[in-house]
């Protein structure tokens, strides 16, 4: 409490800056929130089990069961089900290889964006808010060199000691801002890693069993017979 106590009281000290950093931190903090729930609550590495239990009825050519089971998930949010619904359909109506991929890459595409969303900011407001720890700092200097230069000799340690706490405390504070956000950025970008190589792997495998049981059908109709003209 002590802690939180003496950031109140350095917003006296800091200057305006203190502001600027207080602002970042908001939005970072809401950032860190909301990733925590998008990658670890609404989103696990559970698609090997998902893709092993549809493994049997791809081969044995059951789509219209694939096709179920893929959309009861796909309702649930998960992506892999979108990706094997989306597959799946493409197959049924004879696409070939590559139709099944784009179709089925329009789905991962989609939700590496989402998983990717919104870290990025995380790195800049960590950067923000160390420069803006600068700046205070900077201010703070200049502000101290300027009152010892222009008061006279009693005033000289009072006002030099008041720049000089502001710029600690403008330093501080955006360190205080910035060294969270960073370390928040690295785990939230390894998750994303993490999640984005799991779904790529289990939907290659769907591909290649929907792709290798299911290329379009040659076109193996008769052809006319050639009859010899009566004249020959």
């Amino acid at each position: 409490m002590e802690f939180f106590t003496n950031i109140i009281k350095s917003f006296g000290h800091g200057g305006m800056v203190m502001w600027v950093i207080f602002a970042g931190q908001i939005v970072s903090i809401a950032i860190m929130i909301e990733r925590s729930i998008a990658l670890y609550m609404k989103r696990d590495k559970q698609n090997k089990k998902i893709v092993e239990s549809f493994e049997e009825d791809i081969k044995l050519g059951r789509l219209d069961k694939v096709i179920f089971r893929a959309t009861k998930i796909s309702e649930q949010g998960n992506a892999l089900g979108q990706a094997i619904l989306v597959g799946a359909k493409t197959a049924q109506h004879d696409g070939g290889r590559d139709e099944i991929q784009s179709k089925m890459d329009e789905v991962l595409l989609k939700e590496t964006s989402l998983v990717e969303r919104r870290t990025g900011f995380l790195a800049a407001l960590g950067n923000i808010g160390t420069l803006a720890g600068l700046l205070g700092t900077i201010i703070g200097l200049i502000g101290s060199f300027e009152a010892v230069a222009t008061s006279n000799p009693a005033e000289k340690a009072a006002l030099l000691s008041q720049g000089i706490s502001m710029a600690m405390h403008a330093t501080a504070y955006g360190l205080i801002m910035a060294i969270p956000a960073l370390v928040m950025f690295a785990i939230f970008q390894n998750r994303a890693q993490e999640l984005n190589e799991d779904l790529s792997q289990n939907a290659l495998k769907v591909f290649n069993w929907l792709s290798f049981s299911y290329d379009p059908r040659q076109n193996t109709a008769p052809q006319p017979r050639r009859t010899k003209s009566l004249d020959q």
